[in-house]
């Protein structure tokens, strides 16, 4: 109509700049939000991280802790912040720096002259006390108020509450609770550094003080294994134990954590390897060093907490097939407390390559559980070489015998190991051996195999002697193929049995073949294969974790003993 007004050409311009300013602060202040926030967020880590560089105490920062939890500096109830792995205390992040300074934390070795090594009082830190604890004065439960709360000793894990704490009891000396006979005292390790300096080397004598039954323990962990459970298991030992006594061996090698056995009297120490079979292969091999050294009188007892994936040995030595963290780790110490001395026997495993026995050095192995060539040999080789592009991807022991079970199938169709009896001569105590259609040959010297399968007794009727990881024989056994190695699993089939040796000698004539030492797989071309006994590791066995294969196994030793 011609009585309406037109809108300008500028009022247009106007409401456009409007709309297209608040689009740009819409797309633009969450942008700025979100930058300033990850900016102060990498302010607040580095500063974090400069406050644990300095700190005494092990800081850990965490965004969950697993039970209520309340900072030791303001009492006030956190979900996240950080906890010391050697004490146990808890703060939020903003009282860091005012618990690093107010709360000392273990100290491994006593500023006195340690020449007194029962004077040593209780460390007691406030609130946050282990679930269902009890008093040590009125015997009732502990830390069961919503606040910060009850005390702890963080040397013998003893609580009591604020109302029971006396005098008395904050100047009473310390016992070191449950474990005292697995813990080094600072006093001790104060008293030894005396003697280092007056050159003294009689350590027997600290050593009485603290009782016929003290036997030290050092731990060893991976903190790589088991998914990535060892570095907690470190936090865990380090406030039951001293840390001075807990070493990452992706950190601190076992040659070097093994030289704190030569502080401690001869033949005390007991070492606990937490990790796969290969960390404990690591660790034997370092304790013979220790005799190459001279330090024999020094060397420790090995026990195992299974953290890999197969976990053959431990299961042999009674640790189970593998540790999820079902049972404390207060249980675990126990049962090395309990634990049995034995011993193993551990091989050399020497590989020369044919037409260079004069050119080039022969390839040497030490074994502790298992030679083989052939499709378990091709398995862990096919495993190994993915793992090695894509170590992230394994870290499941599911995943990983998931893996396996596809490898072993693929094998099953391709038959890559068929007719292994006419590229191979074996030798069992220099007489040669006639070999059926094989694909693969296992050498054994401990009872288990492939994550937990009795590979010499089987099954059946048939009775064979069991087979011992310390009597100087290796078994020998033939499998058909991958779906026969399957069919040995689950106890469908046994395997082909060639006999028992003290020395195992395997030439390959021909071709590349798959081979294995210990689950470390590798390709190889002609050669010739000697295994032959190399020395003993002592070891502990725990008889508490029996599996039914064990205990079927024990009772038919028994029956063949009351049959003579």
């Amino acid at each position: 109509m011609e009585g309406e007004r037109r809108p300008a050409p500028y009022e247009g311009l106007f409401a456009d700049g409007h709309l297209i300013l608040w689009t740009l602060c819409s797309v633009l202040l969450p942008v700025f939000i979100t930058f300033w926030c990850s900016l102060q967020r990498s302010r607040r880590q580095l500063h974090r991280r400069d406050i644990f560089r300095k700190s005494k105490h092990g800081w850990r920062d965490t965004d969950l802790f697993s039970q209520p939890t309340y900072c030791c500096v303001c009492t006030q109830h956190i979900l996240l912040g950080a906890f010391c792995d050697c004490c146990g205390l808890r703060v939020d992040e903003g009282c860091l720096k005012k618990a690093d300074k107010r709360f000392p934390c273990k100290e491994i070795m006593l500023k006195s002259d340690g020449r007194a090594l029962d004077a040593m009082p209780h460390h007691w830190i406030r609130g946050n006390v282990p679930l269902c604890s009890s008093c040590v004065v009125c015997k009732q439960q502990c830390g069961s108020q919503p606040k910060l709360c009850d005390y702890r000793c963080i040397w013998c894990q003893k609580t009591v509450h604020d109302e029971c704490m006396k005098n008395s009891l904050r100047n009473e000396k310390c016992d070191f609770g449950e474990f005292k006979n697995l813990i080094i005292p600072p006093s001790y390790l104060t008293s030894i550094n005396q003697m280092r300096k007056d050159k003294k080397t009689d350590y027997a004598v600290l050593a009485s003080k603290l009782g016929k039954q003290w036997s030290p323990l050092i731990i060893l962990a991976n903190s790589r294994s088991g998914t990535n459970m060892g570095e907690g298991l470190l936090g865990e030992f380090r406030i039951l134990l001293n840390p001075v006594q807990v070493f990452d061996v992706t950190k601190t090698p076992p040659v070097k954590a093994l030289q704190l056995c030569t502080l401690l009297p001869c033949h005390s120490a007991r070492v606990l390897v937490c990790g796969g079979d290969g960390t404990v292969g690591w660790v034997l091999d370092a304790v013979d060093e220790m005799k190459i050294k001279g330090q024999e009188k020094y060397i420790p007892q090995v026990a195992v907490l299974p953290l890999g994936t197969g976990n053959d040995l431990s299961n042999t030595l009674g640790w189970g097939t593998g540790y999820a963290g079902e049972i404390p780790v207060a249980q675990v110490l126990r049962n090395v407390m309990e634990a049995d001395g034995i011993k193993l026997d551990r091989w050399k495993v020497q590989v020369t390559n044919k037409g260079y026995y004069n050119l080039r050095k022969p390839k040497e192995f030490t074994m502790n559980n298992y030679f083989s060539i052939g499709p378990d040999a091709l398995m862990a080789l096919n495993f190994h070489a993915h793992r090695e592009k894509a170590p992230s991807l394994f870290s499941s022991r599911i995943l990983n015998k998931a893996v396996y079970l596809f490898y072993g199938t693929k094998d099953c169709l391709v038959q890559e190991c068929k007719d292994l009896n006419k590229k191979v001569e074996l030798e069992l105590d220099g007489e040669r051996v006639e070999l059926p259609s094989l694909e693969g040959i296992i050498v054994l010297n401990i009872g288990y195999w492939g994550g937990g399968c009795r590979l010499w007794e089987g099954m059946g009727d048939e009775t064979y002697p069991l087979a011992r990881h310390d009597d100087g024989l290796l078994e020998v056994v033939g499998v058909y193929g991958s779906f026969h190695c399957a069919q040995i699993q689950v106890k469908l089939a046994n395997p082909f049995r060639i006999g028992q040796a003290h020395t195992v000698r395997l030439i390959l004539k021909c071709s590349m073949m798959p081979m294995q030492v210990d689950g470390e797989p590798w390709a190889q071309g002609p050669c010739t294969v000697t295994i032959t006994h190399k020395t003993h590791a002592l070891m502990l066995y725990f008889s508490g974790e029996q599996t039914d294969d064990d205990i079927s196994s024990t009772s038919d030793q028994e029956d063949i003993k009351e049959t003579e």
